[in-house]
């Protein structure tokens, strides 16, 4: 009995241990979050600091909380809309004493991105309030942004190198050779080169003219942008002979950059910081280059989307474009359709604007988002579609339901191609010693076949359904945008265009922003754009990801850990890169069969891997790590 009853004294002990564990758990995240939340009632006299260790999007994706919580986590997202909003709010806010940029971690955005933010801080700036940006390294993207600033500074450790866009792009066609995969593709469209390296060790003369075309244009943006910022910089020698410069300057790149007029300011974080306390003044009792404080997400929740008018819907199109349900990252048809759907049952939308920012993705998804949007249409409600900094192969699919379409010089778009892509491994079996055999009742039978391979009805009757869907694509166009299906093939054929070319062609309609396409909408819905305000049918994180969310972000905006000097921003920008390439093997792999989807359209928004890619990397070279 004395063994028994110290077993049961022993587990009542591990009992109530764990639910002490319980509580103590429950109530310290519970502390957490009440610390962590966004507190708008915590703005006084100070300076709006943005901190941005992460990229500017549409859509941040609400990541991974348990990956966060094994100290995997992710990159931080800001949301376009929150920084203007900001911006524009802090430029007549008298408590706002000056806006701070921190950009020494910045991963960037598109170039559509950028340039409206870049408006925003010239828009506080004009008003006669300080920007200040800080960086040990300034990105070409980061530099957009700082260049509206009205003073730049920089470690003297330091230094700025303009890359430019372009760069190297994984080709797997050998890898598949040596594996013995056969990748069955099939596609329309002569410059549609997404499925390029999985057939080709090298870019086809097609798709390089394409990537030429584009980033020309862009590069040349980008220069207009940051002379127009900084008129009395020279920057021409860092573009084009940056290695004499450099040398001239003996390898001291800070001092280069600051005798260029490329930067304003050399020095630590203590006397920028220093600087800015003469600006928005220092707290009681801390130490020399600290200063007054207003965080961004205590000043977002302090402003919040007005609510008052009529309701004009907007709903978000942003990320790859997937079947089914949306992931981290991503826009899933049938969550997007759900969205929809809802929204219109209240009764209560007077208009709607679709806000498309995406690189394309699911033929099937697009379509099931355009049919669903078509019902706002069979309510009798305008539809305005504004382009973020893409709208791509599927991204455009979607477009062709609006009936007037904004978009920014600087968006991506057009990409009217389809494809496929199937791999089979028949002869990968082969090399181990693996293979098949099978009975067949008709031409389809046990198709595709991962392990014998396609037959040639099974190849005939995909690349017919792929033709067949790329009919469909430019059908769609020709009705919406008043072309012959002709024409569209023409500049169709999988070609990527700007925003001005593609206002050309006659494929969108008018410059503007999202603020443009909502009161557009309000116009045709009778209504004046005062009187509306933007209601947006999102699907909403869940409370416990928003709470570790915020936990994990609280200390963010007090950490000011460099991110590197010039070379080690370079070569974390490649990482990047690669992190990249590899989720879009995954994805290729893993996705839906047919897509629209469009190449060109990656490595332009900044260095941030998309979520998962990064923890993709870091198993690979895991893997071959001595």
């Amino acid at each position: 009995m004395k063994l028994v009853r110290g077993a049961w004294k022993l587990l009542v002990g591990i009992k109530d241990a764990l639910v002490l564990v319980a509580m103590l758990l429950f109530f310290g995240l519970l502390f957490g979050l009440l610390a962590a939340k966004p507190n708008a009632g915590a703005i006084k006299d100070g300076a709006l600091v943005l901190k941005l260790d992460g990229p500017i999007v549409e859509q941040p994706s609400p990541g991974d909380p348990f990956a966060a919580l094994g100290g995997g986590g992710s990159t931080p997202e800001y949301r376009l809309r929150d920084v203007v909003r900001a911006l524009d709010k802090a430029a007549k806010d008298d408590r706002v004493k000056t806006v701070v940029l921190d950009l020494d971690s910045f991963a960037g955005g598109y170039p559509a991105s950028l340039t409206e933010v870049g408006d925003a801080l010239r828009r506080v700036r004009d008003t006669g309030k300080p920007v200040l940006a800080y960086a040990t390294a300034y990105t070409d993207s980061g530099y957009r942004l700082a260049a509206n600033a009205s003073e730049i500074w920089m470690s003297p450790m330091g230094g700025t190198l303009f890359m430019g866009p372009g760069g190297s792009q994984l080709y797997y066609k050998g890898l598949i050779d040596k594996l013995g995969v056969n990748a069955h593709v099939y596609r329309v469209g002569k410059y549609k080169s997404f499925v390029e390296p999985y057939t080709r060790t090298e870019a086809s003369p097609e798709a390089k003219e394409e990537v030429v075309k584009l980033y020309q244009v862009l590069f040349q943006q980008w220069q207009e942008v940051v002379a127009k910022a900084r008129p009395k910089a020279k920057f021409q020698p860092f573009l084009t002979t940056p290695g004499a410069v450099i040398t001239a300057a003996q390898g001291n790149i800070a001092e280069a950059n600051l005798k260029a007029g490329i930067v304003d300011k050399l020095g630590t974080r203590l006397d920028f910081g220093k600087r800015v306390a003469q600006l928005a003044g220092t707290p009681n009792g801390k130490a020399p280059g600290t200063f007054n404080t207003i965080k961004l997400a205590n000043y977002v929740a302090a402003n919040p989307l007005p609510t008052a008018g009529a309701k004009i819907g907007v709903l978000t199109i942003a990320g790859d474009i997937i079947d089914g349900k949306s992931k981290a990252g991503s826009v899933g048809g049938d969550t997007v359709a759900k969205l929809v759907l809802e929204g219109l049952a209240k009764k209560d939308l007077k208009a709607l604007v679709v806000r498309v920012d995406s690189p394309g993705g699911s033929a099937l998804a697009s379509e099931d988002m355009r049919r669903a949007i078509i019902e706002a249409k069979a309510q009798k409600l305008p539809i305005v579609v504004s382009m973020g900094n893409l709208a791509a192969s599927g991204g455009y699919w979607v477009s062709t339901v609006g009936d007037v379409i904004f978009a920014e010089p600087t968006t991506i778009t057009g990409s009217i191609g389809i494809f496929g892509i199937i791999p089979t491994f028949e002869n990968t079996l082969k090399k181990i010693g693996l293979t098949s055999d099978g009975v067949r009742t008709t031409p389809l039978s046990g198709q595709p076949d991962i392990y014998g391979g396609t037959t040639p009805e099974t190849d005939t009757i995909f690349q017919a359904g792929i033709e067949n869907g790329y009919r469909q694509f430019i059908t769609r166009v020709a009705n919406a945008r008043h072309m012959t299906p002709e024409r569209v093939n023409e500049i169709g054929q999988g070609r990527v265009w700007d925003g001005g070319t593609a206002h050309q062609l006659g494929l969108v309609d008018r410059f503007g922003g999202l603020q443009d396409a909502i009161d557009e909408a309000a116009k045709r819905a009778g209504l004046k754009p005062g009187d509306v305000h933007a209601e947006y049918l999102e699907k909403k994180p869940g409370a416990f990801a928003m709470m570790i969310a915020q936990i994990l972000s609280s200390g963010r905006d007090d950490d000011d850990a460099s991110a590197g000097d010039a070379f080690t921003r370079m070569a974390a920008d490649r990482r990047a890169v690669f992190a990249r390439a590899l989720g879009d093997v995954k994805r290729i792999g893993t996705g839906a069969a047919i897509q629209a989807r469009c190449l060109e359209c990656d490595g332009i928004g900044g260095t941030a891997p998309r979520p998962g890619d990064a923890k993709l990397l870091d198993l690979v070279l895991a893997r071959f790590a001595l």
